[in-house]
C-alpha cells in the first residue's frame, strides 16, 4: 500500500518547522508534483532567500560598529536626527546602542522604509536597543539656529543613554562631547545603529506632529511633519502662525516682518 501524501495544509506547517534546504523532508518535498506544494516550496525559499539578505544586509551595515569593537571600545551608539527642514515642531535626535544579538531586519535609513515597517521597527527597537532621545522646540531653534538645535539634540539624547556610550557613530555631524566619535556621510545608509537611530527619530517626531496636528488642526502636521507643503502653507496664510512654528524660517520670518 502506497504512503500517503501528506496534506497542504500539513506540508504548509512542516515547512514552517525547516531551516535547511537540505534537510531530508524538504528534499522529498521537491519530488511532490503537486502545485499546491510546489507553490509552497517557492514561496519558503523566497522567504529563505529574503532572511539570507537581511543577515548580509546587518554584516554590511556593522562594519564600523565592529572595527570599533575591534579597538576595544563597548557601548557603541549610532546618532541621527529628524526635522531640520520643517516649518514648526522641534528637531528629534535617537541614539542607540544595539545589543549583541540584534536580530537582522531590514534596519536602514527611515526614509527608504514604509510607514507600518517604520512602526514595526521602531516598537523592536525600543524593546531590544537601549535608546536616548533628545527633543529641542522651535524656540530654541529660533534662538541658537537649526544647526545647533540639532547638535543640542543630539548631545542630549547621548546623555539619555544608560550605561554611557564610549564610542559614537553620528550621521554628519560631530557634537561637543569627550568621547571618541566617527562622523559618517549618509551614515544611516552605511551603520545599523545610525539607521536604528534614525528610525528611532522619524517615528518618535511623526508621533509628536501628530498630537500637535489635534491641537492645531487647520494645516495638517499629522500628513506633513511640519514641512512646508501646500496644505501647510495654505493653513499659515488662512489661520496664522502657531505657538509651534519657527519664526526665525520662512516664509513665517517675512510674515512677522509684515505685521
Amino acid at each position: 500500500m502506497p504512503e500517503k501524501k501528506m496534506t497542504i495544509a500539513q506540508v504548509k506547517e512542516v515547512l514552517s518547522q525547516i531551516n535547511s534546504e537540505k534537510d531530508p523532508i524538504f528534499l522529498e518535498l521537491k519530488k511532490d508534483s503537486r502545485k499546491g506544494v510546489q507553490t509552497l516550496l517557492k514561496k519558503w525559499e523566497a522567504k529563505k532567500e529574503k532572511a539570507l539578505q537581511l543577515i548580509e544586509h546587518r554584516h554590511q551595515m556593522l562594519l564600523h560598529e565592529n572595527q570599533l569593537k575591534e579597538e576595544g571600545y563597548h557601548f557603541i551608539a549610532g546618532i541621527d536626527e529628524v526635522g531640520r527642514g520643517p516649518l514648526a515642531g522641534p528637531v528629534v535626535a535617537a541614539a542607540v546602542i544595539l545589543p549583541p544579538d540584534m536580530p537582522a531586519l531590514q534596519i536602514d535609513d527611515s526614509k527608504k522604509i514604509s510607514l507600518k515597517m517604520r512602526n514595526e521597527l521602531y516598537e523592536v527597537i525600543m524593546e531590544k536597543a537601549v535608546v536616548g532621545i533628545g527633543v529641542v522646540d522651535n524656540t530654541i531653534i529660533d534662538e541658537i539656529n537649526i544647526y545647533q538645535a540639532t547638535r543640542k539634540a543630539m548631545k542630549e539624547a547621548v546623555e539619555a543613554l544608560d550605561p554611557a556610550p564610549d564610542a559614537l557613530l553620528i550621521d554628519a555631524m560631530q557634537i561637543a562631547m569627550d568621547v571618541k566619535q566617527i562622523s559618517l556621510i549618509k551614515g544611516d545608509a552605511q551603520s545599523y545603529s545610525i539607521a536604528a537611530a534614525s528610525i528611532v527619530a522619524k517615528v518618535y517626531r511623526d508621533r509628536l506632529m501628530e498630537k500637535y496636528a489635534e491641537k492645531f488642526p487647520n494645516y495638517q502636521f499629522e500628513n506633513n511633519a511640519g514641512y512646508g507643503t501646500k496644505a501647510h502653507l495654505e493653513g499659515l496664510e488662512d489661520y496664522g502662525i502657531t505657538p509651534i512654528h519657527r519664526r526665525s524660517f520662512e516664509p513665517i520670518k517675512s510674515k512677522l516682518k509684515i505685521k
